[in-house]
């Protein structure tokens, strides 16, 4: 049984391979993905990533502001309440915001390597 031939990948315009290229998109979170997405010519592949790469931190960033208020809100309300119930959200609020973080540090490990 013969193996399939190996996967060509063409140069982009800044003279990296364009796998290179659409893992750099990632590295420095949206700043890189913007520098690769304007100064990239050629390939779509690029540019799909750099886009990617721009559009996953708009939405990690909107999701940390939008789970930020929701605890505050839910934090403040339950103080009102009850000092033991405020402390508790506190903590489950510190642990729903570690899974979030496991979250997106897996989305990104992915992006990077796909």
């Amino acid at each position: 049984m013969q193996n399939p031939p190996p996967v060509q990948t063409g140069k982009s315009s800044t003279g990296l391979d364009e796998n290179v290229a659409s893992l750099l998109s990632y590295v420095f979170g949206w700043l890189s993905g913007l520098i690769f997405f304007l100064i990239e010519k050629d390939s779509r592949l690029v540019k799909f990533h750099a886009m990617q790469s721009i559009l996953l931190n708009v939405l990690i960033v909107v999701l940390a502001i939008v789970f930020s208020v929701v605890i505050t809100v839910l934090v403040l309300v339950l103080g009102m309440v009850s000092d033991s119930l405020a402390a508790i959200a506190g903590i489950l609020s510190y642990l729903l915001w570690l899974l979030l973080c496991l979250v997106i540090l897996i989305l990104w490990v992915l992006c990077l390597i796909k």
